[in-house]
């Protein structure tokens, strides 16, 4: 039984080194944070950069999915802000929410000014 119970808390432990990756997650076909709301991506980031480019009053309207930790592997990293500050990428690119977006499920920024996409697995 002491075994056994060994092996699970190893199981959770394990399982919170995933727990960056954990806070986004595929909803209706987009990628949502975890307060449920549309994640999107910017088109003039460029994937792989580690950088973001919306700052200032962009970040503003496009609140930047904050990193809680580092990179989690797999198709997620993690990019520095012009602020310092850490921020989730998924395949490279920064992920946002959309000050516009009023509910879960809304996806009102996609395609904003041409530019700016729901992000999806």
């Amino acid at each position: 039984m002491k075994k056994l119970g060994f092996m699970m808390a190893a199981l959770v432990l394990a399982g919170c080194q995933s727990m960056p990756h954990a806070q986004v997650k595929e909803q209706d076909g987009v990628l949502v944070g975890p307060n449920g709301m549309t994640l999107y991506t910017f088109d003039r980031d460029m994937a792989g950069s580690g950088k973001s480019v919306c700052n200032g009053p962009c970040a503003t309207n496009w609140p930047p999915l904050k990193a809680e930790g580092p990179a989690p592997g797999g198709d997620y990293s993690v990019v520095t802000r012009d602020d310092g500050s850490m921020q989730l990428a998924y395949k490279g690119k920064p992920l946002y929410y959309w000050s516009k977006d009023a509910k879960p499920g809304d996806k009102t920024g996609d395609g904003v000014n041409q530019v700016w996409r729901a992000a999806k697995p």
